[in-house]
């Protein structure tokens, strides 16, 4: 653990542990205010590992994407901090926050979001395009040739399955080469081939190339690719998993609804 300065920070250095990609500190976001007020995030400490791949679960409402859109700097914390390696999300103005989210984080939604009128190759270079750098050529062709999509770069997404759309969505974020990747039920439109198949290559980026992975899901099938499962309800972190398994994930969520 090293002692690093955070930009705008007068209070003296925090310490930046190297094996934590981001965390938070006493995270809070809330809506509405006085009687109307509602915390979707309600204090929340959590630590991701670096090359680690972390589910996020809990019942609808629980704040498991209100989490994801703060860790990913899509959405702004009412309080608390979100720090990525060094640097507090939450002191960013909007322009340094644009380019954080373009060069160090990716991002997988479960609508797929690409643009329709671009090919499978043109969307997954996007990102690099929009910062007007050139993509390294060998780590392209290792993300296409790892999800599988060669023969179908010229193909505009609406000559895609729903299952290659995800790839490339896939692909996409991982060929800036961000610190984090985060997928927001990236399996929810898909049938079950095609979730395996998204499920594997998030999985294969963790462990062959060291990529962190954060993805939100209702799906303890795929929480069990994770290393990691943190359970979340009424705002905050109620129990964890490690080294999970399908049943073991059911288990707990059962217990946490108090029907075991």
């Amino acid at each position: 653990m090293t002692a690093e300065p955070v930009p705008g920070d007068q209070a003296g250095p925090i310490l930046v542990d190297q094996a934590v990609a981001i965390r938070t500190l006493g995270l809070v976001r809330s809506y509405g205010s006085g009687e109307t007020r509602i915390d979707a995030l309600a204090g929340v400490d959590v630590e991701l590992g670096r090359g680690r791949f972390t589910a996020v679960m809990g019942p609808s409402g629980s704040g498991k994407s209100t989490l994801l859109h703060c860790l990913a700097g899509l959405d702004r914390p009412t309080g608390g901090q979100v720090l990525l390696g060094d640097t507090d999300l939450t002191r960013l103005d909007e322009r340094s926050l644009t380019h954080l989210r373009r060069d160090r984080i990716g991002f997988v939604f479960q609508a797929f979001n690409l643009v329709p009128t671009l090919t499978a190759l043109e969307n997954i270079t996007l990102p690099l395009d929009l910062a007007g750098r050139k993509p390294d050529q060998a780590w392209l062709d290792t993300v296409i040739a790892t999800v599988g999509l060669a023969d179908r770069l010229r193909h505009k997404p609406a000559e895609l399955s729903g299952g290659q759309q995800q790839r490339v969505a896939c692909a996409r974020a991982l060929v800036s080469r961000p610190d984090v990747v985060f997928a927001d039920e990236p399996t929810g439109n898909l049938d079950s081939k095609a979730s395996a198949d998204v499920l594997g290559f998030l999985h294969r980026s963790v462990r062959e190339f060291g990529q962190t992975v954060v993805m939100v899901t209702h799906d303890p099938t795929a929480a069990a690719y994770a290393d990691r499962v943190l359970f979340l309800a009424d705002g905050r972190v109620r129990s964890e998993l490690v080294d999970p398994t399908a049943e073991s994930v059911l288990e707990l969520m059962k217990q946490l609804d108090g029907t075991a």
